[in-house]
């Protein structure tokens, strides 16, 4: 079964620290860009970042820039997200998600398009920042 499985979601205070993973099964990720999703109750899904393939290009949204840093480990087939300095606003359930196409839309400004209801998405991980 092709699936991704998101991880490391929790509570935290304002100005804290959680790092996110997201682990592949049944395929390998190392052809694929992966890109991290979140939403808040109430609010639309939100594009928050995007690693290629390689890792050579990412992309942030302008809410979590200086902040988050997104990376991967092929030899792991994972994908992290670090989440630094966060903020009430931060809370939402975080998803991550690949197409399984080895275009890389990472460069784009509204990359974020590039991913909708047939892509491969995982449960998803709740993240709290609340003091």
């Amino acid at each position: 079964q092709l699936q991704l499985v998101e991880a490391g979601g929790g509570l935290v205070q304002p100005g804290g620290s959680l790092r996110l993973s997201c682990a592949a099964s049944g395929f390998t990720l190392d052809y694929y860009a992966i890109g991290w999703f979140r939403q808040a109750p109430g609010k639309e899904r939100e594009g928050v970042s995007c690693i290629s393939s390689g890792g050579r290009t990412t992309n942030y949204a302008d809410s979590v820039k200086g902040r988050f840093t997104i990376s991967r480990d092929n030899a792991k087939n994972t994908v992290y997200l670090q989440m630094n300095s966060l903020k009430p606003e931060d809370t939402a359930i975080y998803y991550c998600v690949t197409n399984r196409k080895t275009a890389n839309p990472c460069g784009l400004r509204n990359w974020y398009r590039v991913y909708g209801v047939g892509d491969y998405w995982g449960q998803g991980t709740q993240v709290t920042v609340s003091s």
